[in-house]
C-alpha cells in the first residue's frame, strides 16, 4: 500500500526542513489534535499514539541530505515506512511531500487507508506553520 499527501509549500530552504525533520522530538508539533501519547525514545526514535489507535514506534532508516529523510516502523506487527521528500523550489523556498509505503494484508489495508490517509495529511499541512 503506498499513500501519498498533498505537496506542501514551506518558505524555508530545503536544509532547514530537513533539520527540522531530522529532529524527531519535532515530529509532535506536526502530530494532529487528537495525539494521545508522544515521548521521544532517543535521537533516532520516537513513540506515539492517536486516541483510539495502539502506540507506534518510528526510527529514522535513511537520511540522504537535504532531500529526503525516512523513517520506519520499530518492531510491532506493522512494517512500514514514511518518507519525507524535499524539494527546492525556483523561490529558494520547499516542497514537502509525505509518502507512506506498507506491505499489508487487504483486509488491514482496508482497515487503515483511511486513517494514515488523514494522518500523513495533517503532518504534512502542519509543516508550513512548524517549521
Amino acid at each position: 500500500m503506498n499513500l501519498e499527501s498533498p505537496k506542501v509549500n514551506v518558505t524555508k530552504s530545503p536544509q532547514e526542513v530537513f533539520n527540522f525533520l531530522e529532529d524527531i522530538k519535532n515530529f509532535e508539533t506536526l502530530m494532529p489534535e487528537n495525539i494521545s501519547k508522544f515521548e521521544v525514545i532517543d535521537n533516532n526514535k520516537f513513540l506515539f499514539a492517536l486516541k483510539g489507535m495502539p502506540e507506534i514506534i518510528l526510527k529514522k532508516k535513511e537520511v540522504i541530505p537535504p532531500n529526503k529523510i525516512i523513517l520506519g516502523a520499530a518492531g510491532g506487527k506493522l512494517d512500514f515506512s514514511l518518507i519525507g521528500n524535499i524539494v527546492e523550489t525556483a523561490d529558494g523556498n520547499s516542497e514537502v511531500q509525505l509518502q507512506f509505503s506498507g506491505d499489508f494484508n487487504p483486509m488491514m489495508a482496508m482497515m487503515i487507508k483511511g486513517p494514515i490517509t488523514k494522518f500523513i495529511e495533517t503532518l504534512a499541512s502542519n509543516m508550513p506553520k512548524s517549521i
